[in-house]
């Protein structure tokens, strides 16, 4: 599973690695966030909700001004032409990493298009499926198969990485090169087992995920849901720090 044209990604900070979702109504409810976490995140993830409101450029350019990473969560689909003028507009505004679901066609006009430091990561299964979803979709092999042929076939393509679930990490581990970034979303501060319902089926702690090969972590209501955010985004960051000296990297 390597791509020549795939570059090793350079050493990641330990302070990068927690990337926090702004799963939030408007802009100015992500800028409070944001000012609220202060130092304690230097890495933001701007999805779907915030792109269906007016100023969702205008927070992008604020994040980099803040000096802030920013990734554009879209999971553009559409035809390679349109997904790749998309992702052209994107990089210009220096965004980090932006999303692509899609077909080999996609992907690769997609890739072709970024430019300057943006990578770009294919998603492979949403942590919102599990077996009994893939069998409703007809798909004929389990969650872990799919995720390494997606993942094979996003480097074929040209992406830099993939947006997959912890539990799938180790055996794409196994078989990625280092080039290879993971980020890893359905984040949960406790066990599965313990966490409460909702819509991520196939969890993982931080430590957990980062232990399994994570080189980033989506955090998203744990943080923006806690009493005292910016006390909780400082122990998951305590928690990535521990994770990365017990496994020696």
């Amino acid at each position: 599973m390597r791509n020549p044209d795939v570059q090793s990604s350079p050493p990641i900070p330990d302070a990068e690695r927690l990337i926090v979702a702004l799963d939030v109504a408007d802009a100015a409810a992500a800028r409070r966030m944001v000012e609220a976490l202060g130092d304690h995140v230097c890495f933001y993830k701007v999805g779907l909700e915030l792109a269906m409101t007016p100023d969702y450029f205008e927070l992008i350019d604020w994040l980099a001004a803040c000096g802030k990473r920013v990734f554009v969560d879209v999971k553009l689909f559409d035809v390679p032409a349109t997904v790749a003028a998309a992702v052209r507009q994107l990089a210009a505004r220096g965004v980090d990493f932006i999303t692509v679901h899609g077909n080999q066609a996609i992907m690769e006009a997609a890739a072709a298009a970024k430019q300057g430091n943006t990578r770009l990561l294919a998603v492979t299964a949403l942590t919102s499926l599990d077996r009994g979803d893939l069998d409703d979709l007809g798909f004929d092999c389990d969650v872990g198969q799919l995720v390494l042929s997606r993942a094979r076939r996003a480097l074929e393509a040209g992406c830099d990485g993939v947006v997959s679930s912890g539990m799938e990490l180790t055996r794409l581990r196994a078989e990625a090169p280092s080039a290879l970034t993971t980020v890893v979303p359905g984040i949960r501060p406790v066990t599965n087992d313990e966490a409460p319902p909702d819509d991520q089926k196939r969890v993982m702690t931080p430590a957990e995920a980062i232990a399994a090969g994570a080189d980033h972590i989506v955090v998203g209501r744990p943080i923006r849901d806690a009493s005292e955010p910016a006390a909780e985004a400082a122990r998951i960051q305590r928690e990535i720090q521990t994770a990365r000296a017990e496994v020696g990297t």
